[in-house]
């Protein structure tokens, strides 16, 4: 299997060779040269599979540069009962007729994240172990690809993590989960902005050929195609359990900033698992939901961009969608690229509406979308404690709001969840008046020493922060 750039760039490459380098050279995406297809018989054979079996069987249609026993091995070790303490890995439940929850977040640092990126820690161990190298990891997160990141690669063997974040726009219990390691191949950098600037310095950062090359830097945002891919699993796995051994069609519905969870379900659908609907949920930062409703995809600058109780969203510049948009246009790579290199610099948008491929959005590719307030989240995370005696955070309760909207009779509607509620403890209050159940191992956590430094929205003081810290 070879990998193309959303841009244009014909370079055929293999997956190890992206696992390590992030962005592509022309400053797209990587995706798949094409999608592995799969049929009632694999899907049949696949239901019996544990988590880490099922993870190699879907891996495996995109690797071929690993060895399969490898590989396998892999899976099995990042994919335990130890790690995300259950069998089952990823557990479904029913919360009404036809509207389910699959747990994602019983790793180490509680949140979906966990899901991808204890993979990608033992892939890039793996594969910087076998080629004698070391990797430079710079990152931007707005809450939990930050603590996931670190606590998959704390102590690894060749790696380092450069994690940049909004300073003082994530959770208490956020920030607490990253700026307390101490580590000393974890470096955390809070930087005097949104989100969006995080992420843009990433981009610069891996833009600059010559320092990406020189300071041996990748990523593990989810412009990373490995860390995509992993999240690919656990479609599948909620297929499996939402339809039972009749099979059947499944919507799936995903709280949505960076586009990166959702495209898995993307992914999962172009290889034909049967979904319906993928259904994006947005808060006040709507701007995915904008695009799904209008055709115009219109970038917000800091300025109007909400500091909201689902601060994991807080996102207006949705890095993944452009591997969306690449499918939408036929992978037609100059276009893309002439949307997401030139039209969003010249004028911070572009516009759909009127181009026939708009309507395959929501026909030929099944994305539906919707948004939630504050209001709205505070009445379902009410509401489903009430009802069901089930606590959910404030990004699963935006998921839960819209999916509702979204419900067709005899298709199973799953919701992702991506955290768990301690992390957003003062919204919980909110609702509740109660604080949500901590775990012990997290108790005094905001309390500890914190190791973080903080610098202004310039990338190129990020890049002297890393050379500083690092050996070339």
């Amino acid at each position: 299997m070879n990998y193309l750039s959303t841009r244009g760039d014909p370079t055929p490459r293999k997956f190890c060779e992206i696992l390590l380098e992030g962005l592509a050279p022309d400053g797209g995406l990587y995706l798949p040269e094409r999608y592995p297809q799969v049929d009632a018989d694999m899907l049949a054979r696949w239901r019996t599979l544990a988590y880490h079996e099922l993870a190699f069987e879907i891996l495996s249609l995109y690797i071929d540069d690993i060895p399969a026993e490898d590989l396998r091995a892999l899976c099995a070790k990042t994919y335990t009962e130890e790690v995300f303490g259950s069998a089952d890995i990823t557990p479904l439940r029913e919360l009404e007729d036809g509207v389910y929850l699959e747990g994602l977040s019983n790793g180490p640092t509680l949140a979906f994240k966990d899901m991808a990126m204890q993979l990608l820690g033992n892939l890039f161990e793996y594969e910087l172990g076998r080629r004698g190298e070391q990797l430079n990891i710079l990152g931007a997160t707005s809450g939990d690809t930050g603590s996931a990141a670190e606590y998959a690669m704390k102590g690894k063997k060749g790696v380092r993590v450069f994690m940049t974040s909004p300073d003082g726009r994530m959770s208490p219990f956020q920030q607490a989960q990253m700026f307390s390691l101490q580590d000393a191949n974890i470096h955390n950098i809070a930087i005097a902005g949104v989100f969006d600037d995080c992420q843009d310095i990433v981009k610069a950062v891996s833009n600059d050929l010559a320092f990406k090359r020189e300071y041996r830097i990748g990523t593990v945002n989810s412009i990373n195609w490995a860390r995509l891919l992993a999240q690919v699993v656990y479609y599948f796995k909620g297929w499996i359990e939402a339809t039972g051994p009749q099979g059947g069609e499944v919507s799936f519905t995903v709280p949505s900033g960076n586009f990166g969870n959702v495209c898995a379900g993307h992914v999962a659908r172009m290889m034909g698992l049967p979904i319906r609907k993928l259904v994006v949920a947005t808060n006040e930062n709507d701007v995915l939901d904008e695009f799904f409703r209008t055709g115009v995809y219109r970038v917000r600058g800091a300025a109007d961009t909400h500091e909201t109780s689902s601060p994991s969203m807080d996102i207006s510049k949705a890095s993944n969608f452009e591997r969306f948009v690449f499918d939408l246009l036929g992978r037609d790579g100059a276009r893309t690229k002439a949307l997401f290199q030139d039209a969003l610099a010249r004028e911070g948008q572009f516009d759909l509406s009127t181009d026939p491929v708009f309507a395959d959005a929501a026909g030929r590719f099944g994305f539906r979308s919707g948004r939630s307030t504050h209001a709205d989240r505070l009445a379902t995370i009410r509401d489903t404690d009430e009802r069901f005696a089930v606590l959910i955070d404030t990004h699963t309760a935006d998921g839960l709001k819209v999916a509702r909207e979204h419900v067709e009779p005899g298709v199973p509607m799953v919701v992702l969840e991506t955290a768990l509620p301690i992390k957003f403890a003062a919204t919980i209050v909110e609702a509740l008046g109660r604080e949500p159940d901590r775990p012990a191992r997290f108790d005094g956590i905001e309390s500890l020493p914190k190791r973080v430094v903080r610098l202004p929205a310039d990338a190129e003081q990020v890049k002297r922060y890393i050379a500083e810290h690092c050996a070339a």
